[in-house]
């Protein structure tokens, strides 16, 4: 997964979009150390369950180059905490601080909190589960704006699927997981994409993304996604 990660940082190095779309951070570049502490710490043996996100949000996996990254989750529940050296041209509005950002991304602080809530310790959830981000790119517009993947153009979309395709095939060949869940319905389509492709037997799941842009998100994301899990047969209960 290290090597497939490098791999998928290089070929994307140089991804350039149209349009709006005037910065493109790679975090798996400039937040290597602490991506890469996370799967070795946490990465390295097989794991029951895939939790795929769509891209990084500006305050989460582009500070600390962990998915879903919310600083405190990071640093506090996880244990990393590794220098991140801003990339060379950032956008006014979207300044790279690392573990030092005071900015709180909403999304990583519902996912992790909702973890932290059920296992406890960050070694507990990580036995079974692991969490990925489909794309590890942040698109932003001038006006600070992020551009989700899905909103790029047809021949962008076709370019970065091709690369992160390949780094989540070779995710799911190392974990070998039973569950594939997106976080929303782009990575749920990912995972349905590779996994046709791959042949793997693996199951596929879907739960809501905890984006506070979402009204539904809004309304106890936690007990939601729960539920979610635990219809699918993901988590044992009714």
């Amino acid at each position: 997964m290290l090597a497939a990660a490098g791999n998928l940082s290089a070929v994307l190095a140089g991804f350039h979009c149209g349009g709006d779309v005037t910065h493109v951070y790679n975090p798996l570049t400039y937040a290597r150390r602490p991506h890469e502490v996370y799967l070795r710490r946490f990465g390295t043996a097989r794991k029951r369950i895939l939790f795929l996100g769509m891209n990084p949000g500006p305050w989460g996996m582009a500070q600390t180059g962990v998915p879903f990254g919310e600083i405190a989750a990071v640093r506090d529940w996880m244990g990393i905490s590794e220098p991140v050296d801003p990339p060379e041209q950032e956008h006014p509005k979207r300044k790279i601080e690392g573990f030092a950002c005071k900015k709180s991304e909403v999304s990583g602080r519902r996912l992790w909190g909702l973890f932290a809530q059920k296992f406890g310790t960050a070694d507990a959830f990580f036995k079974e589960h692991f969490v990925l981000n489909y794309c590890p790119l942040v698109f932003m517009e001038a006006s600070g704006r992020n551009r989700t993947p899905d909103k790029l153009s047809a021949a962008e979309q076709t370019l970065l699927e091709r690369a992160c395709d390949e780094c989540l095939a070779v995710a799911i060949s190392a974990l070998e997981p039973e569950w594939l869940i997106g976080v929303g319905g782009y990575a749920e389509a990912a995972l349905q994409r590779v996994a046709s492709a791959s042949g793997t037997r693996a199951k596929i799941g879907k739960i809501l993304h905890p984006s506070p842009a979402s009204p539904v998100a809004n309304r106890d994301w936690a007990g939601t996604a729960t539920r979610q899990l635990k219809e699918q047969g993901v988590w044992p209960g009714s």
